[in-house]
């Protein structure tokens, strides 16, 4: 099966993750083996372990990596990496890689439900299974509907999309991606939808709740720290801004020593920093990269290495 997907920030994360020919890593989204591949590279006697919650990219990886041997596929969800990995006795590693979000198979595939562009069944499911897309936007009701696109898409216009689609779902179900673009599109005033298809925030936020992405990433984030070894590292990249502040949240909690008051004359807290942020600002991408890959553009990696 083709799983084309043209990994982002590349040469800046592999750099990150700072990899030793014998360690122990974990890419916890493995998609279609981009940032894998270049990890194996780097490896002698080390071992790779590279996560995926979706079928279609365990199949990809299995073939890409079938003659890796410091490659193990492992199906799940990343933020379940302590349990999956203990399976295999692995209770610490060198270095963890979470890119976040949704990858240019899931995108481009048009049956997956994943797009505006294309008419398909309205889905959504990384994993391909459990809640659908539809299920949400055809049972949610309007204050639910109005919260996640407002929050999770940062729409203006939340309250309109939510009302519109409460309104068309009292004649028929929503069952494709095209109904519920057209549905959004007429949410929206004329001036918004000539700045770029008006979906797309709508899309992104429906995607986020039907995947507990956000939950999702906290919880990765916690075991990913956890699972490092000392002086191991943890690399994130982001495509969105509320990903983006849980990741630089949890990083720089992680780097803070002392949280007594000021006015303290001694530490009572005893709380010492377990972490040291190696990414000061988060990395984007290169004009060069952004040339190539129109995808990077909202990209942001941040690493942290644990003490």
């Amino acid at each position: 099966m083709s799983f084309a997907h043209l990994p982002v920030l590349l040469n800046e994360t592999i750099e990150g993750l700072n990899i030793r020919p014998d360690g122990v890593y974990v890419d916890g989204t493995a998609g279609g083996g981009g940032h894998s591949s270049q990890i194996l590279r780097r490896l002698e006697s080390g071992k790779l372990y590279s996560i995926d919650r979706d079928p279609d990219a365990i199949r990809a990886v299995t073939e890409r990596f079938k003659d890796e041997p410091c490659s193990v596929i492992v199906k799940g969800r990343f933020g379940d990496m302590t349990e999956l990995l203990r399976a295999y006795g692995v209770t610490q590693v060198d270095g963890v890689l979470l890119d976040i979000g949704v990858s240019s198979h899931q995108l481009d595939t048009a049956q997956r439900g994943f797009s505006f562009h294309e008419d398909a069944p309205l889905d959504m499911r990384m994993s391909q299974e459990g809640t659908s897309a539809r299920d949400l936007v055809n049972n949610l009701p309007y204050s639910e509907l109005a919260r996640i696109i407002g929050t999770y898409g940062e729409e203006k216009f939340a309250s309109s999309i939510a009302r519109n689609i409460i309104k068309y779902r009292e004649t028929k179900e929503i069952e494709t991606t095209l109904e519920l673009a057209e549905i959004i599109k007429s949410s929206v005033p004329q001036r918004v939808r000539r700045e770029g298809h008006p979906a797309r925030q709508t899309f992104q936020a429906i995607r986020i709740a039907v995947n507990d992405e956000f939950s999702e990433l906290e919880r990765g984030l916690d075991s990913a720290f956890e699972l490092l070894r000392p002086g191991g590292r943890l690399a994130v990249i982001t495509f969105h801004s509320i990903e983006d502040r849980i990741t630089k949240q949890r990083m720089l909690g992680w780097a803070t020593g002392c949280t007594c008051p000021p006015d303290f004359p001694v530490c009572v807290c005893g709380k010492t920093p377990r972490a040291k942020v190696i990414t000061r600002k988060p990395v984007t991408a290169t004009e060069q990269e952004l040339e190539e890959n129109q995808r990077s553009r909202s990209a942001k990696l941040r690493v942290c290495e644990k003490l």
